[in-house]
């Protein structure tokens, strides 16, 4: 019998795909769902690139979010997969959305990304925010062609006036907020699950301050991924009928 260290050993590791146990086909047909967590370090989580399951779906809303479907109903056969990698830009998305998101086959994709375009653009390296735009619309009619009857939804990019934020948060606002609204406009476009986080995490504020949410403006806090997960949850209902 083959040891989990040489079943380890043995495995390819191409690019960011995480392997998955013996047995367990990545793209099987058996699943009547397949969700796809796309984005940038607020999906990635720290998530594992190898076969360890203790840790691939990340530490974040989309560990939070996936526990609980495969919890809860452990016979839809439910494959869910998170791509997230930190630090990412919807141009990088772009590099990689073949390997990790099309050849995927997902039934529903949920995608968060933008915050690290603003980082880039405040850092005078950015791209404007017609690039953005085209950018994104670009990874989503080659989705929707490729993949005719895929299910999407789009979260738009957040900050709260906490850590690195706070101290310019009138730059970090704007170009924030415009991204927030083309990944609305889009959504609209295709026909897409649109999640308000910006509005989210504003109303939060009245329950507890901004870092309890945020730690450093970008990142959320525990309770701030919870947060995000309740939100994907609710608006991902109608999309996944089981859910009572």
């Amino acid at each position: 019998m083959q040891s989990r260290r040489d079943f380890v050993k043995n495995i390819s590791l191409a690019g960011t795909a995480v392997s998955l146990l013996p047995n367990a086909d990545p793209i099987s047909t058996k699943a009547n769902y397949r969700i796809l967590f796309q984005g940038d370090s607020i999906t990635d989580g720290n998530r594992t690139r190898n076969n360890d399951w203790n840790h691939v779906m990340g530490h974040g809303y989309a560990y939070i979010a996936s526990s609980k479907l495969w919890y809860d109903h452990p016979n839809e056969s439910l494959q869910i997969f998170n791509r997230g990698i930190s630090g990412n830009t919807v141009g990088d998305l772009q590099k990689r959305w073949q390997d990790d998101t099309i050849a995927l086959e997902p039934t529903i994709l949920s995608v968060l990304i933008g915050i690290n375009d603003v980082y880039a653009l405040l850092n005078g390296y950015g791209e404007p925010i017609t690039k953005f735009e085209e950018r994104y619309r670009s990874l989503l009619a080659e989705t929707t062609v490729k993949i005719p009857e895929i299910k999407l939804i789009l979260m738009e990019p957040f900050i709260l006036p906490v850590g690195q934020v706070l101290k310019e948060y009138d730059r970090w606002k704007e170009p924030t907020l415009a991204r927030a609204a083309i990944v609305k406009n889009l959504a609209k476009e295709f026909k897409a699950v649109f999640i308000p986080l910006q509005y989210l995490f504003d109303a939060a504020l009245n329950r507890a301050a901004a870092n309890y949410w945020i730690w450093d403006g970008i990142h959320p806090m525990p309770a701030g991924h919870e947060l995000i997960a309740r939100a994907w949850l609710k608006a991902a209902k109608p999309l996944l009928p089981f859910i009572k």
